[in-house]
């Protein structure tokens, strides 16, 4: 179906144009009537199926202007580059609408982000984390909140925003239209949905699981993390890897694995975790989208936390240990019916969390053979190295001698003698052998 099909108005489809989309994907197409009816949504998409504009598109098509500009859309999203990235997503569709909008988002300055809602906002993108902190302070009511959107619902649980989420959802107007996005949907999703949802219509674009159908997967089995940085690094040197996640488990793998590229890749290299600055990571992503890095290394928070289109493959330096968040790292990459590639390094101690990935996807990951001129390392990291372990000795203790009283006999001169009067004549004659005076005074002149 095409954008011109939709119940669009003019200011809509003429952004839609100068931003070339004409045709509505598949969550787009299913979530904008039923949003439109004023119903409760429980949208399950995946990442790439542009699920984005499948709300905002309802949303701004049911915004009306007011002279009071005071909130009446909530967006909610788990990180501050989604917050970024969905704000600037509105902008692009409200070219031609006069509508304001800001985000919250913790890590920055809160007093600019309250001068920015005093001067008056309609629609807020925010962190639940960051958005509580400004309705406790006071400087931001939610009573005219009329349409509430969570995004990745799912990924906001496992980061620990439920006690937030259920006091955000407490503080609203009961009169609201709920809409929730999530890419699986787990027993917290549910239950949050059963608490606050008003018999919610649930729409599907692909079943949890479903690999994207424009992906090529495929698996390196390499023994150890030193012959993955030389396969990656043969990799990174074909032509076709234009632009290029490389996913790790951990922020401190990530860091290893940025500093064994480096040498080699460093003008195309870049780095993103928690533990970098804000400006660090919107640094990075800028970089990385404007084509400035080839490379990008990163941790899951990637996964759903940006969305940077033309990604031409995904390398899972690390198998992810949560079958799902396969599924969101692949699908960074064959998006706007572009192929891509996902490449995952496997070692023999992940092959059950490769059985749990491919019983989600009910797919195999296909297994390529290693290059020829792949060095196999023997050097082992420390977490790779065989533990030795200590056999626990029950050794015991040599019996102690027997110990005698615990006091000793006075010496002849200190002990004491009862009933006699000792002078110091006496003390002097036992010390000296003899009587000893302390001369005659001096007589006294008259």
């Amino acid at each position: 179906m095409t954008f011109a099909e939709l119940n669009l108005n003019t200011p809509l489809l003429n952004a839609l144009n100068d931003l070339g989309y004409a045709e509505a994907t598949i969550i787009q197409e299913r979530a904008f009537p039923v949003i439109m009816s004023g119903r409760d949504v429980v949208g399950i998409a995946q990442t790439g199926t542009g699920k984005t504009f499948a709300y905002l598109l309802p949303c701004l098509r049911q915004w009306k202007f007011s002279k009071d500009k005071v909130p009446q859309i909530l967006i909610l999203v788990p990180t501050r580059e989604l917050v970024v990235q969905v704000l600037e997503e509105i902008q692009k569709l409200s070219k031609y609408i006069p509508v304001s909008s800001t985000g919250v988002y913790g890590g920055t300055n809160i007093n600019t982000q309250i001068d920015n809602l005093m001067r008056g906002v309609e629609i807020i993108v925010a962190t639940p984390g960051r958005l509580m902190d400004l309705v406790l302070k006071g400087a931001l009511k939610l009573k005219t909140i009329k349409k509430l959107v969570i995004d990745e619902v799912d990924e906001m649980l496992n980061l620990g925003f439920r006690a937030q989420l259920k006091l955000i959802l407490d503080l609203l107007p009961l009169k609201r239209q709920n809409i929730m996005f999530s890419a699986t949907m787990t027993n917290e999703v549910e239950a949050l949905i059963h608490d606050f949802f008003n018999q919610p219509i649930k729409i599907e674009a692909a079943p949890t699981g479903t690999p994207l159908a424009n992906i090529i997967q495929m698996a390196y089995e390499v023994p150890n993390f030193y012959t993955k940085i030389n396969l990656l690094q043969l990799l990174l040197k074909e032509e076709t890897m234009s632009k290029v996640l490389v996913f790790t488990a951990t922020k401190k793998l990530a860091d290893e694995v940025f500093d064994q590229l480096e040498g080699t890749f460093q003008e195309q290299l870049g780095i993103i975790h928690s533990n970098k600055s804000q400006n660090h990571r919107f640094e990075a992503v800028r970089q990385f989208y404007a084509g400035e890095h080839r490379v990008l290394i990163a941790t899951d928070i990637v996964a759903r936390g940006i969305d940077i289109s033309e990604v031409t493959h995904v390398i899972n330096f690390d198998i992810p240990e949560v079958p799902e968040n396969y599924i969101h790292r692949i699908g960074r990459t064959g998006r706007a019916d572009k192929k891509g590639v996902a490449i995952t390094f496997i070692t023999p101690k992940d092959s059950a969390a490769r059985e749990n990935i491919e019983a989600l996807m009910n797919q195999k990951i296909a297994e390529a053979s290693l290059p020829e001129t792949l060095a196999i390392s023997e050097q082992l990291t420390r977490d790779e190295r065989p533990k030795v372990y200590q056999p626990n000795m029950d050794i015991k203790a040599p019996k102690k001698a027997p110990s005698g009283p615990a006091f000793h006999e006075k010496s002849e001169k200190n002990k004491k003698v009862v009933g006699k009067k000792v002078t110091r004549a006496d003390k002097q004659r036992a010390k000296y052998g003899k009587p000893k005076t302390r001369g005659q005074k001096p007589k006294r002149k008259r």
